[in-house]
């Protein structure tokens, strides 16, 4: 049975249904994004790829905000194919699969709701996998903008640092699927998205299973930008979140996550390396405010970790 087929709620096919020729499918996973969703969708527009040769398709995952109304507001004025859907909150892993089910495309790129896309990002990104044809996912790299708040900026240093290490060894760390394209053959060939996986954590067991049937994994030249968190508070919650999420990885496969990444001279060096890139990218100072804040963020998954560890002894000890 198709998993669509479980979808409650509304679905809406818009513009015409001939969709044979769509070469690349945008796949925009959203809940509560009502703050930020207005930007994405215009750097979508904004692709110089042709038009006619893209659809996007948009999941509404059960947001209580005005997310799903501001998205329809959008689809009459989007010059491309479009697809809507709307249910009630199933997690990541099982509104991607929404995408991967109803896509018309070679190719996926997902696009999340406080991300902002460069004018050529969609162009480069095809171009790179028509390229590297055993490249099952493929990252953009992250491009350094304004942010609202110090731990934005830092947020945004950080990733935007890891652009080089990631691109020269890109099995070292998560590719994360915002900013990614992936093969539809890749990802289908693998049975798409685990979807109990509510949380976080989807692209890290999706780049895991499509590595392990045979397909590799690369960083292209597209740039895109993210808006990052405003408050340590929201940053904590954020990394609580993936901590408690990456404790389902170890039950399901020890071998998704790599802990040696956490010993303590790796932690230096890698922490040192970022200092200096990101000093080099951006010429401020705040970059040496790097290891404290890279501190900040795995005191708190490392919380979250905790937090996964004992509600599972306690399901079990119930």
């Amino acid at each position: 049975m198709k998993r669509d087929s479980l979808l409650k709620g509304r679905f809406s096919l818009l513009k015409d249904s001939k969709t044979n020729f769509i070469q690349v499918t945008i796949g925009v996973c959203v809940r509560n994004c009502a703050g930020l969703i207005r930007e994405a969708i215009e750097s979508i527009m904004a692709q110089d790829f042709p038009h006619e040769f893209m659809e996007v398709i948009f999941v509404n995952d059960g947001s209580s905000d005005d997310t799903l109304s501001i998205i329809e507001s959008y689809v009459p004025k989007m010059d491309m194919f479009v697809k809507v859907f709307h249910q009630e909150w199933r997690g990541l892993g099982a509104a991607r699969n929404v995408v991967v089910d109803n896509a018309k495309g070679k190719y996926i790129i997902w696009v999340d709701g406080d991300m902002r896309l460069s004018k050529n990002f969609v162009k480069k990104q095809v171009d790179y996998m028509e390229k590297n044809p055993s490249v099952g996912i493929g990252k953009g790299m992250y491009g350094m903008c304004a942010q609202p708040s110090l731990v934005g900026t830092l947020e945004n240093m950080e990733f935007a640092a890891t652009n080089f290490t990631r691109k020269e060894k890109p099995h070292l760390l998560p590719l994360g699927t915002g900013g990614s394209i992936y093969r539809v053959e890749a990802i289908r060939q693998v049975s798409g998205f685990d979807p109990r996986i509510r949380g976080s954590g989807e692209d890290m067991d999706a780049e895991y299973r499509v590595r392990k049937a045979g397909w590799t994994l690369g960083v292209s030249e597209a740039v895109f930008y993210e808006k990052r968190r405003k408050t340590w508070g929201s940053l904590w919650k954020e990394y609580f979140w993936h901590g408690r999420s990456v404790f389902y990885f170890l039950r399901k496969d020890r071998r998704i996550f790599y802990p040696s990444k956490f010993w303590p001279p790796i932690v230096l060096a890698t922490e040192f390396f970022r200092v200096a890139e990101a000093y080099r990218l951006t010429h401020s100072k705040v970059a040496l405010l790097l290891p404290m804040h890279y501190i900040f963020k795995r005191t708190a998954w490392f919380y979250g970790f905790l937090k996964g560890l004992i509600d599972h002894t306690k399901y079990f000890k119930g």
